[in-house]
């Protein structure tokens, strides 16, 4: 399979990643979510009562490609905290029952 992440793509997503200190990748959005993974996600995040930006995948198919690769993980929702990849639903439900995740976006806001 050829490459979708192409030099530009990357750039673009280094941009959006970086330029929010929290970002979910999700089918959907934050208002109206499309899957019950990234739904899940969002009521966490919704939880912590912290800014956080949503970028639906589903409008745009080479971003969609494009993320698989410049994360290295398969499926979405992926969240982004401070411009790092940090997983997908299963990782954050860990995160979060574990506080682990309240630690990390706490830490977040105050940087």
């Amino acid at each position: 399979m050829s490459s979708v992440l192409t030099p530009e793509l990357k750039t673009t997503l280094d941009k959006v990643v970086t330029s929010h200190k929290v970002v979910l990748f999700m089918k959907g959005t934050k208002d109206f979510p499309q899957c019950g993974f990234s739904n899940t996600v969002v009521q966490i995040l919704r939880s912590f009562n912290v800014p956080f930006e949503t970028i639906n995948i589903l409008e745009n198919e080479i971003l969609r490609q494009g993320l698989k690769q410049y994360s290295n993980w398969p499926t979405f929702p992926q969240l982004y905290i401070e411009g790092e990849f940090f997983g997908g639903c299963d990782i954050t439900v860990e995160a979060y029952q574990s506080g682990q995740l309240q630690e990390i976006l706490e830490k977040a806001m105050c940087s």
